[in-house]
């Protein structure tokens, strides 16, 4: 795969980075500190899409020739969006909350040039097994989830264990949708 621009990726998340690299492209991470605040009138999808966006626009005034990705990834439990839990107390309600149903995972992706921003969102159903209390304990103390959305990755031990079954992209539950975002860089001519 070529570029035909320098690729940009703006985000800590290692998930995302080696999820990039695996594609086999070239990029450098670039990160600014962007807060995660949106309009409580939005729709979900609308919510991960306008992060993404969000995010994207602390660098535009940075872009000569490269392309920019940033993307951003809610859980929601019917109307209910789980961010990232900020104690283990938190971690733990919203293990509670999603075992033993279904919940959605949506991701919104940015790709910014200097000349164009596209915008787009994945999502995938994920189902849960009943979870013991001894279980979540288990996963909280070992894996520390409070770098994830809704509390858990699906990559790890509770992902092992506990998800019965997924409907759609896993990559998309991990944090980056790639099917979609190849796409849409060959459609951009980002990739040639």
């Amino acid at each position: 795969m070529n570029l035909t621009r320098p690729l940009i990726l703006a985000s800590n998340s290692p998930r995302r980075k080696e999820l990039l690299s695996q594609l086999g492209l070239a990029f450098t991470i670039q990160v600014k500190e962007v807060a995660e605040d949106f309009p409580l009138t939005l729709q979900r999808e609308q919510v991960a899409e306008f992060l993404a966006s969000h995010k994207a626009d602390a660098y535009r005034l940075d872009l000569s020739d490269e392309a920019l990705i940033t993307a951003d990834t809610i859980v929601c439990l019917s109307e209910r969006i789980l961010n990232k839990p900020a104690s283990y107390a938190e971690a733990f309600e919203m293990l509670q909350a999603l075992s033993g149903k279904a919940h959605e995972v949506i991701t919104g992706v940015c790709i910014l040039t200097s000349k164009q921003k596209t915008v787009f969102h994945d999502v995938t159903k994920v189902y849960f097994k009943a979870l013991t209390d001894d279980e979540i304990a288990y996963y909280i103390n070992t894996c520390k989830p409070y770098d994830k959305a809704g509390a858990y990755g699906i990559q790890e031990w509770i992902g092992m264990v506990g998800i019965e079954k997924i409907e759609g992209s896993y990559f998309n539950v991990v944090g980056l949708p790639v099917q979609k975002l190849y796409q849409q860089l060959v459609k951009l001519k980002i990739i040639n």
